[in-house]
């Protein structure tokens, strides 16, 4: 945890350096980094983080975890809904980090630029590592396993490699939430009313409104019009369905970062459970079960 603590500092440093927001070392540092798309749900993240800020500002006394979210990665060209994932989250950020109500107890940075460069400095520094796709469209997934071998605790779906670092690092040292891929599947071929789900979900909603209304983008009020109606007419990546089981599970994750020893023990399982994905294991698993060669 010491080296953990001294990684947090460096990465503190450079977002100073670099966006010149100052956050506090001792907050909960949740990681989201990879390349911008609707299926890897940073939209959930940002929506979250906004319920989170409200619900800040409605209960001043309650005993917050202080948490400093982190988003970095790169949009395709040509990718309209994801470059405006990436205006909402600088104009989520610009809107939090003043606000006088939260002080320290939520920041919100979006690094630009995004490169192995950087994924050095922030990957050793994570706490809490995204991994939040909608179930059944993740392929597999490296970036959970680089998170985890440094001692990051994953939140996300049960989906591409997620199954298996459960297994290797234990259900109780893992938050897993959401629907299953199954479910998805089942809950798109039946037809889904995100209206409905919405207006279930007071939090939920009261963050949509607060994007559709233009809370955080005052210079164009219809900023995130596409992003909204996109989640109350369509929810193709099932966000709004997820949001109730992501909120909820973020304040479990809140928990047990105040159990110092217990997260502690967490990590440690995190990073002896990636042992399992060593190439020299994978290869030879290929070599025994697929291709049929000879040790």
């Amino acid at each position: 945890m010491r080296v953990k603590r001294a990684n947090k500092i460096g990465l503190a440093r450079l977002i100073r350096d670099r966006l010149g927001i100052v956050v506090d070392t001792s907050a909960l540092f949740d990681v989201h980094i990879k390349r911008i798309h609707e299926y890897k749900r940073q939209l959930l993240n940002l929506i979250e983080t906004v319920a989170l800020w409200q619900a800040m500002r409605a209960e001043p006394a309650r005993a917050w975890v202080p948490r400093v979210k982190i988003f970095a990665g790169k949009a395709a060209a040509g990718y309209a809904m994801a470059k405006l994932i990436v205006k909402l989250a600088n104009d989520v950020a610009a809107v939090i980090n003043v606000d006088p109500c939260v002080k320290d107890l939520l920041k919100v940075v979006f690094l630009p630029n995004y490169n192995v460069s950087l994924a050095e400095v922030i990957i050793p520094a994570a706490d809490l590592s995204e991994q939040i796709s909608t179930a059944g469209m993740e392929a597999s997934g490296t970036g959970n396993m680089k998170l985890a071998l440094n001692g990051a605790l994953t939140i996300g779906t049960l989906d591409g490699a997620n199954v298996e670092i459960r297994e290797q690092v234990g259900g109780e040292n893992i938050f897993i939430f959401g629907l299953r891929a199954n479910e998805v599947a089942e809950r798109r071929a039946n037809g889904r009313d995100a209206a409905e789900v919405i207006a279930a979900s007071p939090p939920l909603a009261q963050a949509i409104d607060a994007i559709a209304s233009g809370a955080f983008s005052l210079d164009d009020p219809q900023r995130f019009d596409r992003l909204t109606q996109a989640l109350r007419h369509a929810d193709d990546y099932l966000v709004a369905a997820d949001f109730e089981d992501y909120f909820a599970t973020q304040r479990r994750a809140d928990t047990l970062y105040g159990q110092k020893e217990v997260w502690s023990r967490a990590c440690i399982a995190n990073i002896a459970g990636m042992g399992w994905f060593s190439a020299d294991r994978a290869i030879r698993t290929y070599a025994e079960a697929i291709w049929h060669a000879p040790a």
